[in-house]
């Protein structure tokens, strides 16, 4: 039987790790995983070295890649503002660069490629809930603009090889992701206020916690990119959780799950970060009946009970 080949760059990240989960349930799917491992861990692949149809490929996606595949999960960018902060130009260049080489791969052996793109192309929106008509709201040349116009660059990109080479695209934007295999020191909210419960240390509120966004848990994510990997239109869609909720309810949430004793402390907002996110889904629901499953409360659960099995001595 002659497999499909399936390319998933970025794979040793955390979305990676749940998206090539998914794909190996398929016995006809040969998994070829790559990554320069900037941001992804071993750890999240080491369950499928010894699967026959898994392969992992260390190479910088910066750099050309000559493979054979039929399809491309194209994930590899630092996707955490303080990962992709660490090293601004190289976030640029994994986005613009990275995302030519692998369309060049795709144009060269005629495979269909996905591109992740973010919720953060919307920048700090002006509109709520954002659909995938609305331009976005974005500083150019702000502390979050490498990833944000690094993304919106990529996009472009995919269009534009769709329409001058045919290149078959789909685009997929990704809201707030949360779940196991998360990096517990990645500087997002929910693992920040899940590992300072945990440990009993003082919970982080930026300002006055009124900022809102929407979490949706990994395997209602993943699901939703391959329906648009699988189905007939290039999008771009819109992934995420509809419900929105205050940054403070969240960490609220995450305390009373927790049962933890810390503090709530505030501290100044961080430059140009958005007010408001939350997601207009009704163009992927309405193509493809997608929408998420699990509730913030299931998923949260599965969330802390991940990080305390990966350091049992917290709370």
């Amino acid at each position: 039987m002659t497999k499909k080949r399936i390319l998933v760059t970025g794979g040793t990240g955390f979305i990676g790790h749940h998206l090539i989960t998914s794909l190996l349930r398929n016995p006809s799917n040969y998994i070829i995983c790559v990554d320069n491992n900037f941001t992804g861990s071993m750890e999240n692949i080491t369950k499928f070295r010894k699967n026959p149809n898994f392969e992992f490929i260390r190479h910088d996606v910066t750099l050309p890649l000559y493979i054979e595949v039929d399809e491309i999960y194209h994930m590899a960018c630092p996707a955490s503002p303080r990962a992709y902060q660490l090293n601004p130009i190289k976030t640029i260049k994994t986005n613009v660069v990275g995302t030519i080489n692998m369309l060049g791969l795709a144009k060269r052996v005629g495979a269909k490629i996905l591109l992740t793109s973010t919720s953060e192309i919307y920048g700090d929106p002006t509109m709520s809930p954002q659909n995938e008509d609305y331009w976005g709201n974005v500083n150019p040349i702000g502390p979050r603009s490498c990833y944000d116009e690094g993304k919106r660059c990529a996009e472009t990109i995919m269009r534009e090889y769709h329409h001058q080479h045919g290149v078959d695209i789909r685009i997929v934007r990704i809201f707030n992701t949360y779940g196991p295999h998360m990096d517990p020191y990645d500087g997002r909210v929910v693992s920040n206020f899940i590992m300072q419960c945990l440990h009993s240390e003082p919970i982080t509120i930026y300002g006055k916690g009124e900022q809102t966004r929407s979490f949706c848990y990994v395997s209602d994510t993943v699901k939703g990119i391959m329906a648009v990997m699988d189905g007939p239109h290039p999008g771009p869609y819109n992934v995420g959780n509809p419900n929105e909720l205050t940054i403070h309810h969240l960490a609220e949430t995450i305390h009373s799950l927790t049962k933890s004793n810390s503090i709530f402390i505030g501290k100044p907002l961080p430059i140009n970060d958005p007010k408001q996110r939350r997601p207009d889904i009704s163009k992927i629901h309405g193509d493809y009946g997608w929408q998420p499953e699990i509730s913030l409360k299931e998923g949260l659960v599965e969330t802390i009970d991940y990080f305390r099995q990966l350091d049992p001595t917290v709370l």
